[in-house]
């Protein structure tokens, strides 16, 4: 009997696929899985979770799912799909009470927990509920009969998707729906701008309850036809080795070189500083492995890249320079530099992508500001810089919160030309035409490129009347020897309005590098960035910590941080209590 799957774009694609390539790796166990096996395995699973749901139809409902990353995450996310269901990733290292909540919030029907996390959902549904989910425990997933013929029929609802919760830093997480047509235009965007092929290997080390993990790693190269190899949880002697296997003496002839790779500025910073760790033989196989000729695309995003880690790795890879761009929850991707090296800008997270527009409005009147107002590059760091509020539309824009019409409301405005609505990200930036930039074949990396600032809640900040961008401070303080990780926030001042204030991890250097022999102090740090920054961004307060809290995306949530390190409220620059955004550079 022949397995069905609907005729939506995803499994369309994947229709299309040879069915003998490889779809997914294990990088454990070296299992390898076809493009023909996934749609069986999909087809299979689709129909075993319909058979779950006591009787009720999964369309239209919400599908939680506890699964380890790999091929069975890839099959049950698929087939939740398949199901005309919203998929609900959460991740296993959230504590009980905060998968409670998502469970209750999105009122799914279904936890679906594979044998690795049985027991932590039964946990999970133990106690405290509100809702009463099934409690589906799925079977390790084998591989379907290959010889199976998996036919489209046409869909039967519109209702499938995925859905994602914020990071709820101001208030409790909030659901963000993403339909089954914005995925797929968020894929479709990626897949112009970034140029994912069939020959693609993608090494995938990031967590799956994210954006940046499910679509610009996952779906979007199955959409490609890529091969996806799962090596989680990041262990960086591990991922060097990956690297550097098709490139040693001897090497696995079933180990392919890696062609893409997107993860979080930390990790680039855990593998460099442990390159030197390595044994010299594998140093240099893993050298070769992220030549420009090897890698084609590295890339760096949710969060700010430091720019020593940026040169850093340039160095190290040969000249393979980092991509940085900017995206979140809500919009999947927006804006990216280019391919072209010359379209890495520094500092910048380049153009908007294909199919998505972006406009910037004034922090101080609201006005939407054109392309007549732009920095020029030879503006000096002291002038006065023009700061708007990232605004964006298009079909890549999620379309609402769950059940939170009220949030939905707040976060956009309506378009002026009758053509939609604009969501505001919180998000600020400027735009700035650079020298050897935009020129490139890549018709959408033109004009002038955007550099982010920061939260607008709780990264502009206001010091005597000034606006003071914490990341622009950052980025400097991390170019310095005796800094490691570094974290600038307002405080509380009534001379001042707000503070500048460091948190900052020293490097070993720095533990040393003040006067006889002490650690680096706030003195050191200002006599540093003297030649950095303007005097009024320079930190007035340094607190010398031994971590930095971060989630797994490599976010710092500041306004913890500040409560934690000062035991008071950070303050944004209107003079309120800072509510961090929930909407976070993803």
């Amino acid at each position: 009997m022949a397995s069905t799957l609907p005729r939506i774009p995803i499994f369309e694609a994947l229709t299309k696929h040879d069915v003998t390539s490889i779809a997914v790796i294990h990088g454990l166990s070296g299992r390898t899985f076809t493009y023909g096996e996934l749609l069986n395995d999909v087809a299979a699973a689709k129909d075993k979770l319909q058979k779950s749901t006591n009787g009720k139809s999964a369309e239209g409902e919400r599908i939680a799912f506890l699964v380890e990353n790999g091929y069975d995450y890839v099959v049950t996310f698929l087939s939740i799909l398949a199901a005309h269901a919203i998929a609900v990733p959460l991740s296993p290292a959230f504590p009980a009470h905060e998968l409670r909540y998502i469970l209750d919030q999105s009122e799914s029907l279904v936890l679906l927990s594979s044998d690795k996390f049985q027991k932590q959902a039964d946990e999970v549904l133990k106690e405290g509920m509100k809702t009463s989910p099934i409690n589906y425990k799925q079977d390790k997933i084998m591989l379907g009969n290959k010889d199976d013929h998996v036919t489209l029929e046409e869909p039967t609802s519109d209702k499938g998707g995925m859905m994602l919760y914020t990071s709820g830093t101001t208030s409790r997480p909030k659901g963000v729906v993403l339909p089954h047509e914005v995925l797929t235009a968020q894929s479709m965007s990626l897949l112009v701008a970034w140029e994912y092929t069939s020959k693609d290997v993608l090494l995938h080390i990031l967590p799956l309850h994210h954006i940046h993990g499910t679509v610009n790693a996952l779906l979007t190269p199955l959409f490609a036809g890529s091969t996806i190899e799962f090596q989680f949880p990041f262990n960086a002697t591990a991922v060097w080795e990956r690297l550097a296997a098709p490139f040693l003496p001897n090497p696995d002839p079933s180990k392919k070189p890696i062609t893409f790779l997107t993860v979080v500025p930390t990790i680039y910073t855990r593998l460099l500083a442990s390159h030197s760790s390595l044994t010299p033989e594998l140093q240099a196989a893993a050298k070769t492995a992220l030549l420009p000729s090897n890698m084609r695309l590295n890339i760096s995003g949710s969060a700010a890249l430091p720019t020593p880690v940026k040169k850093a790795w340039t160095e190290l890879s040969g000249g393979n320079v980092l991509l940085e761009r900017y995206g979140m929850t809500e919009v999947g991707m927006a804006l990216s530099c280019g391919l072209s090296f010359d379209d890495r800008i520094d500092g910048s997270v380049g153009w908007p992508l294909p199919t998505v527009q972006v406009r910037l409005a004034n922090l101080e009147t609201g006005e939407i500001m054109g392309q007549t107002k732009e920095i020029d590059t030879s503006a000096s760091a002291d002038e006065a810089e023009v700061l708007g509020q990232i605004q964006l539309r298009g079909p890549t824009i999620f379309n609402e919160y769950w059940r939170n019409p009220e949030a939905t409301a707040k976060e956009f405005v309506e378009g002026e030309d009758g053509q939609g609505k604009w969501f505001k990200t919180g998000d600020v930036a400027i735009r700035k035409y650079v020298a050897g930039a935009g020129k490139s074949d890549q018709r959408w990396a033109k004009g002038p490129a955007y550099f982010i600032l920061g939260r607008q809640s709780s990264d502009i900040l206001k010091t005597g009347g000034e606006k003071v961008s914490a990341l622009e401070v950052e980025r400097e303080m991390l170019s310095l020897p005796q800094v490691s990780e570094v974290a600038v926030v307002g405080l509380a001042s009534e001379a001042w309005g707000q503070k500048i204030a460091a948190v900052v991890v020293l490097s070993d250097m720095g533990k040393t590098a003040g006067r006889g022999g002490k650690p680096w102090s706030a003195l050191d740090m200002r006599r540093a960035l003297k030649d950095l920054l303007v005097s009024y961004k320079i930190p007035q307060e340094l607190k010398i910590v031994e971590s930095i809290k971060r989630n797994a995306m490599g976010k710092v949530d500041k306004k913890t941080l500040v409560k934690d390190v000062w035991g008071e409220e950070a303050v944004a620059s209107g003079g309120n209590a800072v509510v961090a955004g929930a909407n976070g550079n993803v």
